[in-house]
């Protein structure tokens, strides 16, 4: 049992949360065909994971997106003297390279340090952050919008002042799920996070700890509710203890069809 155990931890500590996999989403809409996003979330860098991060952003990269979606959570922790520096972790993600662009919205952990600080890092660093604001790009010919709400922690979100009145596609971000009910009929997907998935799932019965008042109902994956969609990721970070079990870090791709 011992050995079992130190096995299981050895696993779960240093090597499941570094297996880096790939989820894809085959979605129809055709104002949006052929379009690729690619979509991270909760990325919680520790000072010792800058490693990690550069390997995600390549990563990334090499999916060739049109657009790249950040959900939040950029920092890991609760102290600001024992954080990863946010101006590292924004240089870092400087890198990431989209015709598009890159756009995102801060998570609770942000929010929990310095939402100001963490902000004005990403767009010191060409990454525009939506705080219950949306913005108007273009794939080919094709208008489309990215909507962003602040964190419903920490900040103030406000999902009717996020979401514009459009036939046009929207596409909203929010880092937890539990606005998904509040999201108006006409935006056409939702992705969120914060959630990991539970980060720890244990055989037949699944996530232990789902930090979300609907339970389970918003872990992961794609839930479709009254028309509507939203894509849960689990993440590629860990937080409060910097394990992973039965519930790998998360890239999400979205392609139109």
């Amino acid at each position: 049992m011992l050995i079992i155990g130190g096995v299981l931890l050895i696993w779960s500590v240093f090597i499941e949360p570094y297996i880096l996999t790939q989820t894809t989403y085959t979605l129809k809409n055709n104002q949006l065909k052929g379009l690729k996003i690619v979509y991270i979330s909760d990325i919680h860098t520790a000072p010792y994971q800058h490693w990690f991060l550069k390997r995600i952003v390549d990563q990334v990269n090499a999916l060739n997106p049109d657009i790249i979606l950040l959900g939040g959570d950029f920092v890991k922790g609760h102290r600001k003297k024992s954080l990863a520096d946010m101006n590292d972790i924004a240089l870092a993600l400087k890198k990431l390279n989209a015709p598009i662009g890159v756009y995102a919205v801060l998570g609770n952990h942000d929010g929990y340090i310095d939402s100001t600080e963490m902000k004005h890092a990403l767009k010191q660093n060409d990454i525009i952050v939506l705080s219950n604001e949306y913005k108007l790009v273009k794939y080919r010919s094709t208008p489309f919008f990215i909507a962003g709400t602040e964190d419903m922690l920490t900040e103030h979100s406000d999902v009717q002042k996020a979401v514009p009145q459009s036939d046009y596609p929207i596409i909203l971000l929010s880092h937890e799920p539990d606005i998904f009910p509040q999201v108006p009929q006409h935006v056409f997907l939702t992705l969120s996070g914060h959630t990991h998935g539970g980060q720890v799932k244990l055989p037949f019965y699944g996530a232990i700890l789902i930090p979300s008042i609907y339970g389970r109902k918003y872990a992961e994956g794609i839930v479709e509710e009254n028309g509507k969609k939203i894509i849960i990721s689990r993440g590629v970070g860990t937080s409060i203890l910097p394990i992973r079990f039965n519930c790998f870090p998360e890239i999400v791709v979205i392609y139109f069809e």
